[in-house]
């Protein structure tokens, strides 16, 4: 590896641009400034040094300030892009992706769908811009840290003279009655740290601030590992539950475990609680406001020996009460009372009656549970007297489908989802007064016969049963650790490099002339005042700012223009 041998000896990485012993310029452009560059104190950086191979080349790239914001500014347009409709995990129970965002948003839904929208926070290329901000960090805090920590670990307290004239705060003063001891005191008075080798003297204060920008990158680089951990189901989960009354469903992502919702009930605010407290309240709004709803729920786990397929052996784990914020806890996993659906068509009662007479045959009882009605399985109610009505057809949510056959426009019955919103069944009746079969479709406010028929009897509802249905939210989140402490830390860095500020006074006593030079990283308007509070104690000029001098003010040792004092 090349080095770079200073003047004093010293010998320095290729590509610094201001010695790290005794701040002498070391390149052309260095030396043609008139005031030093001491943002990383004029060391040598990786990506500004090496651009051979590959790894250099990526190195480079990543380290770049403004590829990092791109990345950042990317990420956040596509995340909103993901907000536009709902994603996956959200849609109503029972709906399909394929079919929920074109039927609700049109060709927009569609569009949104195919392109991967709705499961966007899962798709590996929005992984890998969530990774490449990450790695974006890393390399850019390695790439300034380690050369601006190596530079101010080590900095000696003697500097050249280029070093000093050529600090934003500079000053010269001829005086006899100058005390270095006394110029230390004065100083760590206001707090600094106070170095000296011989007639040199360095103060420092705040150093700690520098670090503020690299402990942010820590925090945000701890945040972005535990957003990329909820991609893995072991760190996080979020899925959705709904259990009917009196129903036992298998509890997602564990390990054999069932819910039963042995009871689900809500609790309405009375107008009598408290003494009447909410009477005037409820009248406003109508009354009929949910105060709490509770699951009673009992856990069961899978006997061991079970055969997987067949129906399980289920041992009893515990029971307990589900209410809002106050979860169930199983196998590692949360579950949270979410939602509810109040009525839920359960059980159905309908009648077969002569159309002549009204004379009814018989009565049964359609039960929207039973699997059988679900796998397109014929189902057969026995009546009176030898009469029979089978199911041939059920369809939960039904809608109109537009079917295109050879060409031709086919109108036929399907289902929007699961969930027995708004159910249609289709009966074939046979008896011993009816000639063959007769067909007919009822559901809620729909009760036809086939066309071109001239049925004998019609069904008709007697009543319907409803039953409440209770929305879990099953959740494991083990990365809000690693959340939390990023977020600290991200606060600490910006507290840590907002409030403080990293100042250095540097004092050089030659005969009867006092060289005063000073630097920090913000905030020059209260760093001036200090340091003019200081120099008036000693009867010392004030430190202009090279800055602000008149490009004609010059003196340069070389012909070089250079604004100070004297």
């Amino acid at each position: 590896m090349q080095k770079v041998k200073c003047e004093c000896g010293h010998v320095n990485p290729i590509g610094t641009n201001l010695c790290e012993a005794c701040g002498r310029p070391l390149t052309e452009e260095e030396r043609n400034r008139m005031v030093a560059e001491m943002r990383y104190e004029g060391t040598a950086r990786r990506s500004q040094t090496y651009k051979r191979s590959l790894v250099d080349r990526i190195w480079n790239y990543f380290s770049s300030v403004k590829v990092g914001v791109w990345l950042i500014f990317v990420t956040l347009i596509i995340s909103s892009l993901g907000t536009i409709f709902p994603q996956e995990m959200y849609l109503p129970p029972g709906s399909t992706e394929e079919t929920y965002y074109k039927d609700e948003f049109g060709i927009a839904g569609q569009i949104f769908y195919q392109l991967g929208f709705h499961n966007m926070y899962g798709q590996w290329w929005y992984i890998l811009l969530v990774g490449s901000i990450g790695i974006s960090l890393v390399i850019c805090s390695l790439d300034r840290f380690v050369p601006l920590y190596r530079a101010l670990k080590h900095q000696r307290v003697m500097k050249a003279d280029h070093f000093l004239k050529h600090q934003r705060l500079f000053s010269t003063t001829k005086t006899s009655s100058f005390s270095m001891d006394e110029m230390k005191r004065s100083l760590e008075k206001k707090r600094y740290r106070v170095r000296t080798d011989g007639d040199y003297l360095l103060a420092e204060k705040g150093r700690f601030s520098r670090w503020g920008p690299y402990v942010n990158h820590i925090g945000l680089i701890l945040f972005l590992i535990g957003v990329m951990l909820r991609f893995f189901p072991a760190m996080y989960v979020e899925d959705s539950l709904w259990v009917r009354e009196y129903e036992t469903e298998p509890i997602p992502h564990t390990d054999g475990y069932f819910l039963e919702n042995k009871n689900f009930e809500v609790i309405y605010y009375d107008e009598e609680d408290n003494e009447g407290l909410y009477e005037e309240a409820l009248d406003r709004v109508g009354g009929g406001v949910v105060k709490s709803y509770q699951t009673e729920a009992v856990v069961y786990k899978r006997a061991e020996g079970s055969i997987p397929g067949s129906e399980p052996d289920l041992e009893k784990v515990k029971e307990e009460l589900i209410r809002v914020n106050q979860p169930l806890e199983v196998d590692g996993l949360k579950l949270y009372q979410m939602n509810y659906k109040p009525a839920e068509l359960y059980r159905l009662t309908l009648s077969l009656n002569s159309v002549t007479t009204g004379e009814s045959v018989g009565e049964f009882t359609i039960n929207l549970g039973d699997e059988a009605i679900h796998t397109n399985e014929e189902v057969v109610y026995p009546l009176n007297n030898g009469y029979e009505a089978t199911l041939v057809g059920y369809y939960p949510d039904y809608q109109v489908e537009e079917v295109w056959v050879d060409g031709e426009r086919t109108i036929k019955l399907g289902t929007r989802s699961k969930i027995p919103d708004n159910p249609v069944f289709v009966f074939e009746t046979t008896g011993p007064s009816i000639e063959g079969v007769e067909r007919s479709v009822i559901g809620i406010g729909i009760n036809v016969a086939s066309p071109d028929a001239d049925n004998q009897f019609e069904l008709s509802l007697v009543a319907p049963e409803f039953r409440e249905a209770t929305g879990l939210t099953v959740q494991r989140d083990r990365t809000l650790g690693i959340l939390l402490v990023g977020g600290i830390i991200f606060m600490i860095g910006v507290i840590q490099g907002m409030y403080w500020t990293h100042r250095r006074v540097w004092v050089k006593k030659d005969g009867e002339m006092v060289w005063v030079s000073a630097h920090t990283n913000k905030n020059w308007f209260g760093f001036k005042k200090e340091l003019e509070q200081v120099t008036e104690q000693h009867s010392l000029l004030t430190a202009a700012d090279r800055t602000e001098e008149k490009e004609n003010d010059t003196f340069s040792e070389e012909g070089k223009k250079e604004t100070w004092r004297s």
